[in-house]
């Protein structure tokens, strides 16, 4: 039975541990199997990527869903509909939730680009992930911003605080670069990527560096580990999905490494979560492809005049605009509306009038994507 850590949960909990956990809590028979298994299950992801002629078409797809599903992990919802609908204009007119949405990808993009070219986490790199969330210019969350979390739902316990992290900037930093250290020093911190991975994303909650937006800055610093240690070419794991249906679960064994410092069932809830998202990821991939073969075959058939970039550009995300498809092939709009209008004569497309401009749907990406 684990002890009991002793904190108040109502004062800023300074003394949070700095990482690694102790070898024993981390490193056992169980974990390590769990570790493999997932493991096993994120190599034929990469590899199966690696497979597809055009991996944007993947990256586009996938990454929207994980920034939809990472969003609605912080009550923040927006359908399908209205997503796509708001990626086939000009981003500068998004409004609300779909705007949270392509902010989170967004961030992602920009966090993926920059572990690319630097190869290491840093706090400043923390920092850019939270301003791109968030829209705004401050970093590091200062004192006199009295952050707590509170228990959610509106029943009896509804409200109460469950949890107030480090306060004082000195302090937050210092956690931080404890992460970081964590995270980039593989031989001083030896152990495998991915419990690296449900270690420090623990941590960086904990921590709570931020004013707002650290649950999103988590998920996505979890996705650019993978591809920092070389799990992944490009962020493309779905893992938000495996949160949102265990939810309760996961803020559950969140707070029983702070009360209990339990790192055994965190770390499993974590792994199983890599694994059981990749397989749900390479299903997805999988089917995407398919439906991409099958469609340019038919286009080949029917459509000879339109090159497989083109069709490529469909299956970028389920709505376009003819502007989007506008290239050195297709060098008008008119040309451009003119394909769209003959592959939705094919039964591939459906058209709809949003303000003053026609959008088109490709219909069987739309509800591949929208089945869970």
């Amino acid at each position: 039975m684990s002890k009991l850590f002793q904190y108040d949960r109502n004062q800023p909990f300074n003394e949070l541990p700095l990482l690694p956990p102790p070898d024993e809590k981390v490193i056992t028979v169980e974990i390590l199997q769990a570790a493999i298994a997932a493991n096993k299950a994120l190599a034929e992801l990469k590899g199966l990527a690696k497979t597809l002629p055009n991996q944007s078409m993947l990256v586009n797809t996938i990454s929207l869903r994980e920034a939809k599903a990472s969003t609605e992990i912080e009550n923040i919802f927006t359908t399908d509909d209205e997503l796509y609908k708001a990626l086939s204009g000009e981003d500068d007119g998004l409004k609300g939730n779909a705007k949270e949405v392509l902010r989170y990808r967004q961030a992602l993009w920009s966090g993926f680009n920059d572990i690319r070219t630097q190869g290491s986490f840093s706090i400043d790199l923390m920092i850019k992930i939270y301003q791109e969330i968030k829209q705004v210019r401050d970093g590091i969350r200062p004192p006199q911003t009295e952050t707590v979390i509170k228990k959610r739902g509106s029943g009896s316990l509804g409200g109460t605080v469950v949890y107030t992290p480090p306060r004082g900037e000195k302090v937050i930093r210092q956690k931080l670069e404890n992460l970081i250290s964590y995270l980039n020093d593989d031989n001083k911190y030896s152990h495998d990527a991915l419990i690296k991975l449900a270690v420090s994303h623990y941590q960086f909650e904990a921590i709570h560096p931020f004013r707002d937006g650290n649950g999103r800055a988590g998920r996505i610093l979890s996705l650019l580990l993978m591809t920092q240690k070389n799990l992944l070419d490009v962020p493309i794991l779905y893992l938000s999905a495996y949160i949102i249906e265990n939810k309760d679960d996961y803020y559950y064994l969140l707070n029983n490494v702070t009360t209990l410092r339990n790192w055994r069932e965190w770390i499993l809830y974590m792994l199983k979560a890599v694994e059981e998202t990749s397989l749900y990821t390479v299903k997805k991939i999988t089917e995407i492809d398919n439906l991409f073969k099958r469609t340019n075959d038919l286009i080949s058939q029917k459509l000879s005049h339109i090159r497989k970039e083109t069709v490529e550009k469909i299956f970028e995300q389920p709505y376009i605009s003819p502007k989007k498809i506008v290239s050195h092939d297709i060098k008008s709009l008119n040309t451009a509306k003119k394909y769209l209008r003959q592959m939705e004569e094919l039964g591939i497309m459906t058209s709809q009038k949003i303000g003053k401009e026609i959008i088109f749907l490709n219909i069987d990406l739309f509800n591949l994507l929208s089945e869970t």
